[in-house]
């Protein structure tokens, strides 16, 4: 079993892990705010989603296989392969010359910026014990909470003063000290016995599950109509690969998830609720910056700095409930406080209108930033305390995947909604004189630039139509808040390991120490009679 490292040692591989965890998060939302200079340089207005979808959907299809795969083949050699994928995608999508090619390297990209995510999660259960790993998670949390809101803002940043393609280069630096760090400082025992193979047949149909999922929830109400046979086609091929899936998980000696982990209440439970933070949480992020912009009249660097309430309400929830978990073992009511806090946060935000001052508007996404960070890594944490160590990295994964699962159906859902009640306002516009169904003027491309250049009674006019079809979005996610909350209670918390290893190696050292010494089984079925 893998030991607690030195301190120094401790350190180095923890900044190597939020170093990989920092590129990863950031490389989500850092190219927004570039796109349009992007595709003006490489001529590929047609392809714009492109460029965000493919790194997504190659991160979601890449999370369980790459947990999975370091559960078999060791986690180190695992990390080291996903941070070299992710800085040569990089290289390449920064040297792209056209739009096929930026959106290719940049789902290469992706493929390793999926693998980040999950093998620093579980590389951090490897070395630090449940319980002192809040403080860890809490940090993580931070980290990726604040670049996912600041990525936005710094791509703004490299595009106006330097170029465009310093978004990508600037993970270079960054990556050469995680790839340095992990490579000499992490040091974990590789799996024993023989090494089994790949679930390849479940991966497959896992990866053509989550595409279906990715490209449903990202051309749904926007390329293509909710109802149209393309959409309809894709809800179909996603319902039939994931049937065809758990058969065959079922039959699978290593399934990619394996299907045991369902069988534990809280796993369930935690995935569950992830999807609704998911859904909270990206929603609200997405279309913050389209109300600071077009409502108050920000620019896309301004929005970035207008939501850091936002940001600092989830550095201080996260690492201070990190903290209080390390040092009470406590961790059910911070689940239930976050979602409900979460909700408080969403009915707030709902009551926003273009008068509403930024008091009130920051004070919003702070009490926001405050619930999702009391959430979102501390579900990542029950799941390690209970999950078996075999399967440590593929519940980690699981985890994960359903998160961003969730994001993806949150963003397209509401994003529908969104533009569904924007144009219903739209309608009446003064002289008709703007097409809302789409074209160069419609209100589909409107941008904030060609919004101060309208005449000022039309101007007013759609400053309002926004600000009345937005906020009100984020009240139709309170009941997926909600039911997140309800979840929550049925939580079972369990004491949490001191030493590191999986939820066998905790249940042994906390029953021991309570009833003497138990016979069990270890997690390759072997006997286990010495108590610890």
């Amino acid at each position: 079993m893998p030991t607690t490292p030195s301190r120094t040692r401790l350190r180095w591989i923890f900044l190597a892990i939020i170093l990989t965890m920092l590129l990863a998060s950031l490389d989500q939302t850092i190219v927004a705010t570039a796109l349009p200079t992007i595709v003006g340089e490489l001529n590929g207005l047609e392809h714009l989603s492109w460029v965000v979808t493919a790194y997504m959907l190659a991160a979601t299809v890449g999370m369980p296989i790459y947990g999975k795969a370091g559960d078999i083949f060791g986690r180190r050699h695992v990390y080291l392969f996903a941070i070299v994928v992710f800085l040569l995608g990089s290289v390449l999508s920064g040297l792209a010359q056209d739009m096929t090619q930026l959106i290719l390297f940049r789902a290469l990209q992706g493929i390793g910026g999926g693998g980040l995510m999950i093998s620093a999660q579980a590389i951090i259960a490897d070395v630090v014990s449940p319980r002192e790993r809040g403080k860890y998670m809490g940090i993580m949390g931070a980290v990726f909470g604040v670049s996912s809101i600041a990525g936005p803002l710094l791509g703004g940043f490299f595009t106006d003063q330097l170029d465009w393609r310093w978004i990508f280069y600037i993970n270079l630096p960054l990556g050469a000290v995680a790839l340095v760090a992990a490579a000499t400082m992490i040091r974990l025992p590789k799996p024993e016995g023989p090494r089994p193979k790949l679930d390849y047949t479940g991966t497959v149909l896992l990866a053509a599950t989550s595409v279906c999922l990715v490209l449903l929830t990202s051309w749904g109400g926007h390329t293509y109509d909710w109802v149209s046979p393309q959409i309809l086609g894709l809800g179909a091929a996603a319902i039939a690969a994931a049937f065809l899936f758990v058969l065959v998980e079922r039959r699978a000696a290593e399934p990619i998830i394996p299907l045991r982990l369902f069988r534990d209440r809280d796993f369930v439970l935690t995935a569950l609720i992830g999807i609704t933070v998911g859904i909270a949480m990206f929603s609200t992020v997405s279309y913050l910056p389209t109300f600071l912009q077009m409502v108050k009249g920000a620019t896309a660097t301004e929005s970035g700095l207008l939501m850091l309430p936002m940001v600092l309400g989830m550095l201080i929830s996260t690492i201070t409930t990190g903290r209080l978990i390390s040092a009470t073992g406590r961790y059910k009511h911070w689940p239930i406080i976050g979602t409900a806090i979460i909700t408080v946060g969403l009915v707030l935000l709902s009551r926003m209108d273009a008068d509403t001052p930024y008091l009130y508007n920051g004070s919003a996404m702070l009490v926001m930033g405050l619930g999702v960070g009391m959430v979102m890594q501390n579900l990542v944490l029950i799941v390690q305390n209970t999950a078996p160590r075999r399967d440590l990295g593929a519940a980690t994964s699981a985890n994960n995947y359903f998160r961003q699962i969730g994001a993806s159906f949150g963003i397209a859902v509401f994003g529908s909604v969104f533009v569904s009640r924007l144009n219903e306002r739209m309608a009446g516009i003064p002289g008709g004189s703007l097409e809302f169904e789409g074209g160069e003027a419609g209100i589909s491309s409107m941008t904030p630039q060609m919004l101060q250049g309208l005449p000022g009674p039309v101007r007013e006019f759609v400053v309002h139509a926004f600000a009345g079809a937005l906020p009100p979005i984020f009240l139709y996610v309170v009941p997926i808040a909600l039911v997140g909350f309800t979840l929550s209670w049925f939580i079972t918390e369990k004491p949490l390991a001191t030493t590191v290893g999986g939820a066998e190696q905790g249940k042994e050292s906390t029953e021991g120490a309570e009833s003497g010494p138990r016979e069990g089984r270890d997690v390759r079925g072997g006997d286990v009679r010495d108590s610890v």
